[in-house]
């Protein structure tokens, strides 16, 4: 990288050099969110969440079948509160996949992945 001449590579006589690392976050419960936002109707929602369902991490406190029970309720709030609601019930904590979870079969995540992290994070 060539880098710019003033400041902190003035200071300490920085010549040029180095490298710029770019990697993206396996998402989990943010694609649901995703989904959630691009969706344009009712019909599209409760696909997201029959998805959802199979696959996301609900809050610690939602209790699925409450839903499921009273989805008529559901389907009589406004397309937004719609919208609200099925983001409020994911697990914020997952949006992405973490570094512990690596191995977790559930994630489905490549041997090439995998390495690649632990090279990156200096794990063997």
């Amino acid at each position: 990288m060539a880098g710019e001449q003033g400041g902190v590579s003035k200071a300490v006589n920085w010549q040029g050099g180095g490298e710029f690392v770019y990697l993206e976050l396996m998402e989990w419960n943010e694609k649901y969110i995703q989904k959630i936002r691009q969706s344009t109707s009712t019909e599209g929602l409760l696909s997201v969440y029959e998805l959802m369902k199979k696959e996301a991490f609900f809050r610690y406190d939602f209790e699925e079948k409450n839903l499921d029970e009273n989805m008529s309720g559901f389907k009589q709030l406004d397309f937004v509160e719609q919208q609200k609601l099925l983001c409020d019930l994911v697990d914020k904590n997952h949006l992405y996949v973490n570094l512990g979870e690596i191995d977790d079969i559930t994630y489905k995540i490549s041997d090439e992945d995998k390495k690649l992290n632990k090279l990156f994070y200096h794990r063997q």
